[in-house]
């Protein structure tokens, strides 16, 4: 009955983790994925686009829902909504229950309105809240469909992009653990390259010369060859 009325609209900035860097750079890698995450899932929005389904709005009054569904008002203008307000007009207030039934019986009959026709408009106007109601908690329930889907691709987007992001983090520290490793390589070769030369420069001097300085670096030779010109 309702249906009708229901239409769906259809460049990243290297952080080192912990590690040889210690964990503050492993809190700055931590900040730096949850950055680089946000500006990567802002470039994903256009690869899942949101559902294009929407919910419609509710209707405001009962009677909207009544004159949606198509009922029309007795031409005698009394319906079971206009039993419903005499029931409980101020005027049958202290009225006893009977009281009040044999009030509006002499009422209606005056008024000529058949009770066949009354309990028809009850039935009618039930049915019809209670079909409204079916349609609502269908497209609510497609709504939340349609929204469930595109959570989960938003889940396994998520997951990948992290997944993705903590890979290039990981390789940026293993390749700066293999530059500390070069640095620390090259940085003993030197040192033997260092003594190698000052080996050599001490037979450039002359030795004994009471100077205090160590003769074992090239400083403590040149400190001789000053020594000795004097």
């Amino acid at each position: 009955m309702f249906r009708r009325m229901f239409q769906f609209s259809s460049g990243e900035k290297e952080m080192p983790l912990a590690g040889r860097n210690g964990s503050a750079n492993h809190t700055m890698g931590m900040a730096g994925l949850s950055s680089a995450l946000q500006r990567e899932a802002e470039r994903s929005n256009a690869s899942i686009p949101s559902a294009a389904m929407e919910v419609s709005p509710a209707l405001e009054s009962f009677d909207e829902v009544y004159l949606v569904a198509g009922i029309k008002t007795p031409g005698i203008n009394y319906t079971i909504l206009k039993i419903a307000d005499m029931v409980n007009s101020k005027h049958l207030a202290e009225m006893t229950l009977e009281a009040k039934r044999n009030a509006l019986m002499m009422a209606l009959e005056a008024a000529g309105a058949e009770i066949g026709d009354l309990l028809q408009d009850a039935v009618t106007r039930n049915r019809a809240l209670d079909d409204y109601e079916e349609e609502r908690q269908e497209e609510v329930r497609k709504f939340e469909s349609a929204k469930a889907e595109e959570n989960n691709k938003l889940h396994a987007e998520m997951e990948r992009l992290t997944g993705e992001f903590m890979s290039r983090i990981q390789a940026n520290s293993d390749r700066v653990a293999q530059e500390q490793d070069k640095l620390s390589g090259w940085q003993k070769r030197k040192q033997m390259e260092s003594q190698r030369i000052t080996d050599a420069a001490t037979f450039c001097v002359p030795q004994g010369n009471g100077s205090n300085v160590n003769s074992n670096s090239l400083g403590a030779v040149l400190e001789r060859v000053n020594l000795s010109r004097r």
